[in-house]
């Protein structure tokens, strides 16, 4: 109980301060990893977390549900035909080499991983963190269609990675001689049963919501509660399945929208407030079992991380980019701000509870570790500075650039 009455205590504390650290680099989830490391160092607290995980892995998990269907209910084809396309080759071109190169690069500074090991390193460090980005898609001084661009890249590429993370998982499990019956099996199970999952459950649940709200048989406030209800279905339904309740939570929240037109603003709703909670709970979480891993790490590992945050990232996007004729500090700063956060943490988490004990399962946890936190504290200092820095550079380009162009 120490562990969750410190959380809220700390939750109280920062809500005091909110609105004044927002005009600062320090963010909320820069507080709360910081207040999980320094948890640490309280042997009563460490105990109690200690003893049983579960509980923690739960919540987390919920977490990632909730964000992956929160943010499929805001999927805009429109978006992503319009904006000249630079959200489709983010989260195409820019997405694949992104894990192919740091497949390739685990495969050279960790020589003890197979192939599948670095698939499953690379696709946990794919995903971007909307919420670590969150001042720079609200940031005026940063042209719309740049700020759009990451927020839907953000805001989609963790459900896109959950496949790919979940293959190389089954193929690690299953062995790779039997690599192609795993696919076969993770094709029907986890990939074909989520999406059945989330098509029947977000399309049902989609259409009765929007038929009671037709029908003024809901109250204002119970429609969120409502909409809410459904990722956890997914996740109540995708257990027994074998299904991924993260697939199915995706597909969901695409599902649920042409029956209930305003799940999008319901579910921003309820990110700004119960979701955002969950959120903070993660990264302190995170903190707390980073401190107690740091005899852990190694040299190596901090290699990977700061090639993840740069290298890994910053030349799939450029490559992306070829042919928009966006200026090299727009490449520049979209390669740069592609922070690591919440689906990363989760989906590492997820990675470990499989405890297939692996020849580099004790690695992949600590180089995802060291690479979320870095990206937590370079990503925040470096964003108001960043932005300052990226605004002046355009001002000098003038106003007729592709940056400004309308979708």
């Amino acid at each position: 109980m120490a562990f969750f009455a410190i959380f809220i205590l700390l939750i109280f504390l920062y809500s005091l301060v909110s609105r004044r650290l927002e005009r600062t680099v320090i963010t909320a989830p820069m507080i709360f990893a910081a207040a999980g490391v320094m948890l640490s160092f309280f042997p009563v607290v460490s105990e109690e977390l200690l003893m049983d995980k579960k509980p923690f892995l739960l919540l987390a998990e919920i977490g990632l549900v909730m964000t992956l269907f929160t943010d499929a209910t805001h999927i805009n084809l429109g978006i992503l035909k319009g904006n000249k396309n630079l959200p489709v080759r983010l989260l195409s071109t820019g997405m694949l080499l992104t894990i192919l190169l740091g497949a390739l690069g685990a495969m050279v500074i960790f020589r003890q991983f197979s192939i599948w090991e670095a698939g499953i390193l690379a696709a946990i460090l794919a995903p971007t963190d909307a919420g670590l980005g969150q001042v720079i898609v609200s940031s005026p001084k940063v042209p719309v269609r740049i700020r759009q661009s990451l927020n839907v890249e953000a805001g989609l590429n963790d459900g896109l990675s959950v496949p790919f993370l979940m293959f190389f998982i089954a193929v690690v499990a299953g062995g790779t001689s039997g690599a192609g019956s795993v696919l076969t099996r993770f094709l029907f199970e986890q990939l074909g049963l989520g999406v059945a999952v989330g098509v029947l459950i977000g399309l049902a649940g989609g259409y009765l919501l929007g038929w009671a709200k037709r029908k003024e048989w809901m109250t204002g406030s119970l429609q969120q509660l409502g909409l809410v209800a459904l990722p956890f279905l997914c996740l109540l339904a995708s257990e027994p399945l074998g299904a991924s309740m993260f697939i199915a939570a995706f597909v969901g929240g695409i599902a649920v929208q042409p029956g209930f037109k305003d799940a999008g603003r319901h579910s921003i709703d309820f990110t700004e407030g119960w979701g955002q909670l969950l959120d903070f709970f993660v990264f302190f979480l995170f903190g707390f079992l980073f401190a107690n891993a740091w005899k852990e790490f190694e040299p190596a590992m901090l290699l990977y991380a700061v090639l993840s945050l740069t290298v890994i990232r910053m030349l799939p996007v450029a490559i992306a980019l070829i042919g928009t004729k966006l200026s090299r500090y727009t490449i520049l700063f979209m390669g740069w701000f592609g922070p690591r956060g919440l689906a990363s943490i989760v989906l590492g988490l997820v990675y470990l509870e499989q405890e297939m004990h692996s020849t580099g399962e004790g690695t992949i946890r600590l180089v995802v570790m060291m690479t979320v936190m870095l990206s937590i504290f370079a990503h925040g200092i470096s964003t108001l500075p960043g932005i300052s820095l990226y605004s002046r550079k355009l001002s000098q380009l003038g106003t007729d650039i592709p940056e400004f162009e309308k979708n």
